[in-house]
């Protein structure tokens, strides 16, 4: 298969099992194109995915870390997500669309094992960023690159998470600053690790969620 019928044959994978388990709220066709595609593919862009090894954070229905795959096959994806209904799914995307650069794990992201280290951790959707932050940068290789999928709120978190790119030895580096469609705006934030954090971190989610850094 090409890439725009890999694209729309896992359009219709998530649409039809949408019906099943809940993976989007979209379901018209065009605006799936632009919310879902056009969104997940920004950041490459200005970003070179080649012959990286990727991270997708909480990946739910597949958004950013499917798209990204079938348009860089020679990159290697990590789908990391907690729900098993979704890691299901996630599974029978690869399958069918013989995705051999991508791998799903039922996993929370803390638990992780910490000596895997990637170049690039994707993540849309899933916490404010100083959670994500700690999440995230201690998976990343020292010079590695989160890219934060953020909204209009981004300066808002960029303030509010600064003790965490200060503990966890991170910083902005970038931020795409786009318009999805006419009301959607996405600054996605580019953030390199600027050396090894301390290995206590990640900490259990109960307490990142509690005592953010």
């Amino acid at each position: 298969m090409e890439v725009n019928e890999k694209l729309n044959r896992f359009m219709e994978l998530v649409l039809s099992e949408n019906e099943k388990i809940n993976l989007t709220s979209i379901t018209d066709v065009n605006e799936f194109k632009e919310k879902h595609f056009d969104d997940s593919l920004l950041p490459s862009k200005i970003f070179d995915f080649k012959n990286k090894n990727i991270m997708d954070l909480g990946s739910g229905a597949g958004f950013p870390g499917i798209p990204l795959a079938i348009v860089f096959p020679d990159a290697k994806f990590t789908l990391v997500e907690p729900i098993s209904k979704r890691c299901a799914f996630l599974n029978l995307v690869v399958k069918e669309l013989d995705l051999k650069n991508v791998e799903v794990k039922n996993s929370r992201s803390e638990d992780l094992p910490k000596e895997i280290k990637y170049d690039v951790i994707i993540s849309r959707a899933v916490s404010e960023l100083k959670i994500l932050l700690e999440l995230s940068i201690p998976y990343l290789k020292v010079n590695g690159t989160l890219i934060a999928y953020k909204g209009k709120r981004a300066n808002e978190e960029i303030e509010d998470a600064k003790n965490a790119f200060k503990i966890l030895n991170a910083k902005i580096a970038n931020v795409q600053h786009e318009f999805i469609d006419l009301t959607n705006e996405r600054n996605n934030l580019f953030i390199i690790k600027t050396a090894e954090c301390d290995k206590k971190f990640p900490r259990n989610y109960s307490l990142i969620k509690k005592k953010p850094l």
